[in-house]
């Protein structure tokens, strides 16, 4: 669900410094003040939103120590 106003190509997506160059990892972008998902192997695919302290929070869990 692409739920932003920006259009997926003016964005500025970022990917994880460690991920491979296979293109299995996901891409992230602010949107509007929010967080902007898509998966790397399909860029122009659909793309999901979220508030930043939803973000904040899905990293915290997920961060490897």
């Amino acid at each position: 669900m692409s739920s932003a106003q920006s259009e997926p190509r003016q964005l500025i997506w970022r990917k994880a410094q460690e991920s491979m160059n296979n293109g299995d990892c996901i891409e992230v972008a602010v949107a509007n003040g929010k967080i902007a998902v898509r998966d790397s192997k399909n860029p122009d695919g659909n793309w999901l939103v979220y508030p930043p302290q939803s973000w904040r929070v899905f990293l915290e869990k997920v961060k490897i120590d």
